[in-house]
């Protein structure tokens, strides 16, 4: 992937702030956080012209002395969850302690900010870590080294519990504040796991950690698809006998019905306003794609060929939805209107396709394509309908999912009996990274951005 984004007046000459008040976004669970130097927070305009990733000092973080046992742990969290978040992201070129270390700092930021500027650094991030009765309270300021002009100012608390959270939120922030986006940060990823037993459902943070179990039928569950509000979880289960279409609400874990006649009802999605479901259904020995709201009592069947049609996937502008089907001879990507009209085959890769994932802007669909007996992640442009393969080698890599901002990907890597979770870029294929080692992972679903 290419380290650009787009471009943010901020740098000498083309500086252009707007003051705002501040109004220091709060962490989860956490109480009303008080304004930060004299109450104005400058945020930038962005222009949409690509840049070089910002390259940005962030020295040790100011801890309170008086941290000790659990706290000071959590604070370190805290402090390495921050460094972690900006590392992964594509905006920023961080340069920690270590790099700083050649710099003697004498504590007066006039001369400090000039250091930092001597090794490259376009802006410092300072951030200070105190306690707050049984919370902590996270920080951060970020200058332009140039002007010596504070930027970004926000606090964020939160209990042991929230350290991650807290500083999610602090990265969360700087990503928005020089793209005007918001970033992974916040988001959440869905996959099953047979780690305990029998295959359920999981959640686990957008970099694999925090990783934690929500579904306990003891049966057969997964092939999740979120809504797009982040409230509930979509899903397949056979706790109850031949597989049923449920959700769950993440608020109050509850495990709610909405399909479960016939004999199969699998591989859900969501619609992008929330309130429809599409899904694979048979009352007796074809399966066709069926779609209804989460209150289910009589479907309405969108296909009707006399061949397997399962694995629904709705376009991101919520008027198309892709699907996998058989009625050629065998299994390959399609595409067709919400009524079931307008069909037309997308993918012409390999013997066996599957597994549409939409790309947020709809400009692409990923999918498993089988070439030989082991599958690749394909990427087909819907305009030219063009195809690359993001994935080679020995192994078998399926179920592709998009991040919320549609430079990343989900999959599954199969090797033998084995398989786990992983993530690439998704222009490329390019810095992957394992996300889940426990048991067999798969089947990833990325959650949308965290609504504010």
């Amino acid at each position: 992937m290419k380290n650009s984004f787009p471009q943010s007046r901020y740098c000498v000459a083309a500086v252009l702030l707007i003051l705002t008040g501040a109004s220091a976004a709060v962490g989860q669970n956490s109480a009303e956080s008080p304004q930060l130097g004299g109450g104005v927070d400058p945020t930038l305009t962005i222009d949409g012209v690509g840049r070089a990733q910002i390259r940005i000092a962030f020295p040790a973080a100011d801890v309170d002395s008086s941290l000790t046992g659990e706290y000071l742990e959590a604070a370190r969290e805290v402090e390495q969850t921050l460094r972690d978040d900006l590392e992964q992201t594509i905006v920023f070129n961080t340069q920690g302690p270590t790099e700083l270390a050649v710099l003697s700092l004498t504590g007066d930021r006039s001369q400090d900010f000039e250091q930092y500027r001597s090794l490259g650094n376009e802006v410092v991030l300072l951030a200070t870590i105190k306690p707050e009765g049984d919370k902590l309270v996270l920080d951060g300021w970020v200058y332009d080294l140039p002007s010596k002009q504070s930027i970004l100012g926000k606090r964020f608390r939160g209990t042991l519990a929230q350290t991650r959270l807290i500083a999610h939120y602090l990265a969360d922030a700087m990503h928005f504040q020089f793209t005007g986006r918001p970033s992974l940060t916040l988001t959440t990823i869905a996959f099953q796991s047979d780690r305990d037993g029998f295959q359920e459902l999981y959640l686990m943070d957008y970099d694999g950690r925090n990783q934690r179990r929500i579904s306990g039928h003891k049966s057969t569950s997964g092939y999740s698809d979120w809504s797009p509000a982040g409230d509930a979880i979509a899903y397949m289960s056979y706790f109850n006998g031949p597989p049923g279409i449920y959700y769950v609400e993440l608020e109050t874990g509850k495990k709610l019905p909405i399909y479960g006649e016939g004999v199969l009802n699998i591989s859900p999605s969501f619609s992008p306003d929330g309130r429809s479901i599409a899904f694979a259904h048979s009352s007796q020995s074809n399966v066709d794609v069926y779609r209804c709201d989460r209150t289910c009592t009589q479907p309405l069947r969108l296909t009707t060929s006399r061949a397997i049609d399962t694995n629904p996937s709705w376009s991101p502008d919520g008027q198309q939805i892709a699907f996998t089907s058989s009625r050629s001879g065998r299994p390959n990507i399609y595409v067709m209107s919400l009524d079931g009209s307008n069909v037309r085959r997308i993918s012409f890769e390999g013997n066996y396709n599957d597994g549409a994932s939409w790309q947020p802007n709809g400009t692409n669909i990923a999918y498993s394509s089988r070439e030989g007996n082991k599958f690749r992640i394909a990427v087909t442009n819907l305009v030219d309908l063009k195809t690359k393969i993001l994935t080679r080698g020995p192994d078998s890599y399926e179920e592709a999912s998009y991040s919320p901002d549609g430079l990343r990907l989900l999959f599954t890597l199969r090797r033998g009996k084995e398989s786990q979770v992983y993530v690439m870029n998704a222009d490329d294929g390019s810095d992957w990274r394992q996300l889940t080692h426990q048991g067999n992972s798969s089947a990833a679903d990325w959650s949308n951005f965290k609504q504010k």
